[in-house]
C-alpha cells in the first residue's frame, strides 16, 4: 500500500488502512472501495493522509507497532475516560491499567518495528490518538533506556494521561493555572498509581535549559519520565499539531527535534528516539538524488535516513519494471525529496 495525500486519492481506489471513530469503533475498514462522498467525509473530518491498496505495492506493510484491537481498547478508553472528566466523574484507574497492559504487550511483541504514526486522525478522535501516540512513542524510548516493566508501566499511564488537564480548563495566560498543573491535581490523587504517573502530566512542558512551564526547572530537576514525554508529544505534535499551522512531514520533525537537542530537549532522548523512529515511512513516495521516483519498502533499524526504495519504470505499455534500491548499500544516493 502507498501513503497519498487526500487530495491525491481518487474514487474507485481501496482503503489499505482502517481509521477509527472517537469512540474507538471502525469508521471505514480497510479494503472498502472509496467513493466520492467517503472522500468528501474524510476531507470534511480533518483527514489529511490515508492509505490506499496499490498493486504495485501491495506487499508493503506499514508495521504497525500495536494491533487493531489494541489501537480500538485505546482509543475507546480514552473517549470514556475524558468523557468521565467533562461529566464531573471518576475515570477508571483499574480499566486504564489493563489497557495499558495490552499495549505494553504489544509494544515488547513488537519492539523491533520502527515507529511510524500513521493511524489517521479525524477532528473528533485527534486528542485521543495523539494520547495513545505519546504513551507507545514513550514507551517503546523508555524499553530502549533500559526500564523495567515495573517502570515501563508508570511511565506509559503518564504519557497516555499527559494531557489530563486540558479538560475543562482552556489553556490559560501568564499568572493562571497551565494544563500541567491541573493534570498534576487530577492524578496525585489517584492513590491506585504511582506519584510519578502525576509528575509525567507536571514536568512534560519543562525545557532541560530551564525555560519549560510551570516552573521552569532544569536538567535533573526534571524526571526521566517526563523527558521522555516531552519528547514523544512534541513530535506528535510537530507532525499534526504544529504551533505554525503546518504539519511537518517525519523527516522534517526529526531534524526540528534535532535542533531542540540539549536545550528543550534532553539529548540522551532524543538519541533512543531517532533509534526506533521510522523517518521515511514505508509507503511514502520519494524523489531520489539521481532524479529516480519510488516508494519506500523497507527500513533498516538504526539508519532511519537510509530505507530501500522501490523505482517502478514502464518500459512499454506491457512491460513494468520494478527495482529496489538499499540505500544502506548506495552511499552516493540520497532522498531529494518527499511527494505527496
Amino acid at each position: 500500500m502507498r501513503l497519498i495525500n487526500i487530495e491525491s486519492v481518487e474514487p474507485g481506489q481501496y482503503l489499505g488502512k482502517t481509521i477509527f471513530s472517537d469512540n474507538g469503533t471502525v469508521l471505514l475498514s480497510t479494503g472498502v472501495q472509496l467513493t466520492v462522498f467517503m472522500i468528501s467525509t474524510l476531507k470534511r473530518l480533518g483527514v489529511s493522509t490515508i492509505y490506499i491498496d496499490d498493486p504495485q505495492f501491495r506487499d508493503i506493510e506499514s508495521q504497525d507497532m500495536l494491533s487493531d484491537e489494541t489501537k480500538r481498547a485505546v482509543i475507546k478508553q480514552m473517549s470514556e475516560t475524558f468523557e468521565a472528566l467533562r461529566s464531573g466523574k471518576e475515570f477508571s484507574t483499574r480499566a486504564i491499567s489493563q489497557t495499558i497492559d495490552q499495549l505494553l504487550d504489544d509494544v515488547m511483541r513488537n519492539s523491533g518495528v520502527m515507529v511510524h504514526l500513521s493511524d489517521i486522525r479525524t477532528a473528533d478522535n485527534a486528542a485521543y490518538v495523539h494520547a495513545m501516540n505519546v504513551c507507545m512513542l514513550s514507551t517503546l524510548i523508555g524499553l530502549n533506556m533500559g526500564l523495567n516493566m515495573l517502570q515501563l508501566k508508570d511511565l506509559s499511564i503518564g504519557a497516555l494521561l499527559h494531557d489530563i488537564g486540558k479538560l475543562n480548563a482552556p489553556e490559560v495566560q501568564e499568572g493562571r493555572m497551565h494544563h500541567a498543573w491541573r493534570g498534576f491535581e487530577i492524578l496525585k490523587m489517584k492513590r491506585e498509581y504511582s506519584l510519578l504517573v502525576a509528575h509525567v502530566a507536571f514536568q512534560h512542558h519543562e525545557a532541560v535549559d530551564g525555560s519549560g512551564l510551570p516552573r521552569g526547572i532544569t536538567g535533573d530537576e526534571i524526571h526521566t519520565y517526563a523527558k521522555i514525554v516531552a519528547v514523544a508529544n512534541t513530535y506528535d505534535n510537530l507532525l499534526y499539531q504544529p504551533e505554525s499551522g503546518t504539519p511537518m512531514l517525519p523527516h522534517e520533525a526529526c531534524e526540528r527535534l534535532g535542533a531542540m537537542s540539549g536545550t528543550l530537549l534532553d539529548h540522551e532522548v532524543l538519541t533512543q528516539f531517532m533509534k526506533v523512529v521510522s523517518v521515511y515511512p514505508n509507503g511514502i513516495s520519494v524523489k531520489l538524488s539521481n532524479r529516480k521516483i519510488g516508494v519506500v519498502v523497507g527500513q533498516h533499524r538504526g539508519l532511519p535516513t537510509r530505507p530501500i526504495v522501490r523505482i517502478i519504470s514502464r518500459e512499454d505499455e506491457d512491460t513494468v519494471e520494478a527495482k529496489e534500491i538499499d540505500l544502506a548499500q548506495h552511499h552516493t544516493l540520497f532522498i531529494e525529496a518527499v511527494l505527496s
